[in-house]
């Protein structure tokens, strides 16, 4: 009809929700949360063994402490007597090009790796020579690199299911080839969960537009989980020093 606009997401009509062409009441209770955001944004249900590999990568970012730049905001504005809505909403919007925003960034540089190595295959050779020109621009390879992690535990897990769900393509290759690039140059610069996203995802299919939106669906909850502690547990328009905190959570379990 000329007077209506397009939508492939979600069908609406009384008393029926179907995402994607399926009834979300039977998707309920059947499919995990990471399956959903899969079918929501590529448009299709993935296998089992992506799901959990998606599943993975959501759990892989839901937090990571009190100290980075979304938490220290969301936490700030809670202090104000925020609502969640507004105080959680201060944490997504610090989410950008310096923080989260390593995913896309990454994922289009393996891209243009990947590209250089068409001629030849040599990823090696491809990675070496954009790291190169990297330096001699003054940027850095988004992904590599933590300010807490000298060996990122999240990266070879995500790596492993990544395998293991038969996702193992190009940009995974391409981000080993920088790995080794690193460390053959001495510098020790390990990928970090950023690239590990950004690799894994990219083989998966995923465009690197959307990346940085899986970390903020990633990161939500924990940034609600802090916020609810910093209402319950903290007095109001407290300065908030990021070093100046202690853990007295639950002791390391294992499942």
């Amino acid at each position: 009809m000329a007077d209506t606009w397009p939508t492939a997401i979600t069908e609406i009509k009384p008393n029926a929700v179907r995402v994607r062409g399926y009834d979300i009441a039977e998707l309920m209770g059947r499919v995990t949360f990471g399956q959903a955001v899969y079918l929501v944004l590529r448009g299709e249900l993935p296998s089992d063994a992506i799901g959990r590999l998606m599943d993975a990568i959501l759990v892989s970012s839901i937090d990571h402490g009190v100290t980075p730049p979304s938490v220290q905001s969301a936490r700030q504005v809670a202090s104000t007597g925020a609502t969640v809505s507004a105080s959680v909403a201060a944490g997504i919007m610090s989410v950008n090009q310096f923080h989260g925003g390593a995913i896309t960034n990454c994922a289009l540089q393996l891209g243009q790796i990947i590209e250089r190595a068409a001629d030849d295959g040599d990823l090696l050779l491809a990675a070496s020579a954009f790291l190169e020109e990297l330096k001699a621009q003054g940027k850095r390879m988004s992904g590599f690199g933590h300010r807490v992690h000298s060996n990122d535990p999240r990266t070879s897990r995500l790596f492993e299911l990544a395998v293991e769900a038969g996702v193992s393509g190009k940009h995974m290759a391409a981000a080993q080839a920088v790995t080794e690039v690193f460390a053959q140059s001495g510098k020790t610069l390990p990928m970090n969960v950023d690239g590990a996203i950004a690799a894994v995802t990219a083989d998966m299919g995923f465009a690197p537009e959307i990346m940085n939106g899986l970390f903020m669906i990633a990161r939500t909850p924990g940034l609600l989980a802090h916020v609810a502690e910093e209402q319950q547990r903290m007095r109001p328009m407290r300065r908030i020093d990021p070093k100046a905190h202690s853990y007295d959570g639950p002791s390391a379990r294992s499942l």
